[in-house]
């Protein structure tokens, strides 16, 4: 199943467009405009920052291991990617303020809208949520039931109360309440040369042996102009809308989900999973035996694109 040879196919397109008013980053492994013919779609929802380049690694490796065959694409949250020259970071600016784009719901809303207008509606979908995109899928199964839905594949999911857990703690205060405070920094962060952006991220990240430096370059976008701001203020509203677990929806599609916890995971304990597993024994609930980290793009993007494909390649007619 695994092809280990470079090739042509692993090179991906990035498309920007306008999605519910807002900038949008489209990152596609394969077919970059689906058919009526094309039957299935690995589409990723990214954690928070939602920067799809942090992905690239994990979806050229889901793209080989399924022989090509596939396509694998990621879309971005709206405004957390750095707009090219030609296009600014809102297309109508009261509009996107009208829906609160930015927000975890308005979110939720582009992510459907994506869908909508850019998936034919008969084809399946496997689809792959990472923390706050794990949410995300649950709603966008709750308010869009008739998606085709093959899979869905819950990485580190930060589902419920998340303003409770340890790093919830630390972060609630600062994103709801310090935020602002934030945005000097910020600001003035992204005046600094690529470059220099560039060599900083890589001091703060040189701890991490096994560094993927496939996220540099993004990271550095997200340090330039309104990004990073964007994802602080849909982590604030994430604090405070992230409550209680959706068992309805999880039920109502339990053989269809795979949920995925870290053993160590700050933003998602492991009682978490051990009341998910006592509540759903008959799901398919998984506790990480290898030490991925929560943010798994940092060092392990391969490793755990290796091993979901092991998870769900039986379900796929290929």
């Amino acid at each position: 199943m695994e092809n280990t040879v470079t090739d042509s196919r692993d090179e991906p397109q990035t498309d920007f467009i306008y999605c519910c008013g807002a900038v949008t980053e489209v990152l596609k492994f394969g077919s970059c405009q689906l058919q009526s013919g094309h039957r299935v779609l690995f589409l990723i929802i990214p954690g928070n920052p939602g920067v799809v380049g942090f992905y690239t690694t994990f979806m050229q490796t889901l793209h080989s291991m399924f022989g090509y065959r596939y396509p694998v694409w990621a879309v971005s949250h709206a405004g957390h990617c750095a707009p090219p020259d030609s296009m600014d970071m809102v297309e109508d600016a009261s509009l996107a303020a009208e829906n609160d784009v930015f927000g975890l719901d308005g979110q939720i809303e582009h992510k459907l809208t994506f869908l909508r207008k850019h998936v034919p509606r008969e084809t399946s979908l496997v689809l792959v949520g990472h923390s706050i995109g794990c949410y995300i899928i649950l709603e966008m199964m709750k308010r869009d039931p008739e998606l085709k839905i093959l899979k869905a594949v819950m990485l580190f999911p930060t589902i419920e109360r998340m303003a409770q857990t340890p790093q919830g703690k630390v972060m609630t205060p600062v994103l709801c309440h310090m935020r602002y405070l934030a945005y000097l920094p910020l600001f003035l962060l992204s005046l600094l040369p690529d470059t220099l952006k560039s060599g900083l991220i890589k001091l703060v990240l040189g701890g991490i042996r096994s560094l993927d430096l496939a996220v540099v370059k993004p990271t550095v976008g997200l340090l330039s102009g309104d990004c990073a701001a964007n994802a602080m203020y849909m982590g604030g509203q994430e604090m405070r809308k992230v409550l209680e677990r959706d068992d309805p929806t999880i039920r109502k599609n339990l053989k269809k989900l795979i949920f995925y916890y870290g053993a160590s995971d700050h933003w998602c304990p492991v009682q978490y999973y051990h009341d998910i597993k006592q509540d759903f024994p008959h799901g398919d609930i998984r506790l990480c035996e290898n030490g991925f980290r929560h943010a798994f793009v940092l060092d392990a993007g391969r490793e755990v694109a290796k091993m979901m494909a092991e998870w769900i390649h039986g379900h796929l007619r290929t």
